[in-house]
């Protein structure tokens, strides 16, 4: 099983929500068995945060596979689906940061306001550290919502034939081609 460290280099940097995608991951492997080769397993993230990164590292769901499939929640929730079985397990994170100091959190506002000064970056890189600790170190059910059992399973991913957009020429997927004036075109060239 690949390490958190391992999970850092993939995506450039360690925070908090790879810390969270690292643990739920592992989790599912622990749950579902080994990291899904081709779509033998499906994951289905409900947002675009650091912690996908960790998911697609840890358990083989990918996008280019079609086994990671992205739903626009925002919502830290986590499905995984086991082929053909449809045997899964559905996580939310649900935890409760540590405390911060008054200090912290004027650093912290310091920071999304665009400081970078040195006492900010560190005082902004031991709040992540702390949280990062916390996370890693914490037990399942203080981190994690789990259900588990038999769900539907998404629909394997599909091949497509490319066409050529005849605003801009460039390769689209049919399903998403659109018929702007009669002709071919892609989603942008749809909306201009």
């Amino acid at each position: 099983m690949k390490t958190f460290e391992d999970i850092v280099e993939f995506h450039g940097h360690a925070c908090p929500g790879l810390a969270l995608g690292y643990r739920v991951a592992r989790f599912v492997l622990k749950e579902l068995g080994e990291r899904a080769t081709d779509e033998e397993l499906v994951a289905i993230v409900e947002n675009n945060s650091c912690a996908v990164d960790a998911v697609q590292v840890m358990t083989g769901c990918t996008f280019g596979k079609g086994n990671l499939i992205f739903r626009d929640y925002g919502k830290q929730v986590y499905t995984f689906i086991r082929r053909p079985s449809g045997e899964g397990v559905r996580l939310s994170i649900d935890w409760t940061p540590p405390e911060e100091t008054d200090e912290e959190k004027k650093m912290w506002g310091r920071y999304a306001k665009g400081d970078r000064t040195k006492k900010v970056l560190e005082a902004v890189h031991r709040r992540k550290t702390r949280k990062i600790d916390f996370i890693l170190n914490a037990k399942d059910r203080e981190l994690l919502k789990v259900r588990k059992g038999r769900m539907e399973l998404p629909g394997e991913a599909g091949i497509y034939r490319s066409l050529t957009c005849s605003s801009c020429g460039e390769k689209v997927m049919e399903p998403r081609a659109r018929l702007k004036d009669g002709k071919i075109v892609c989603i942008p060239c749809s909306e201009k």
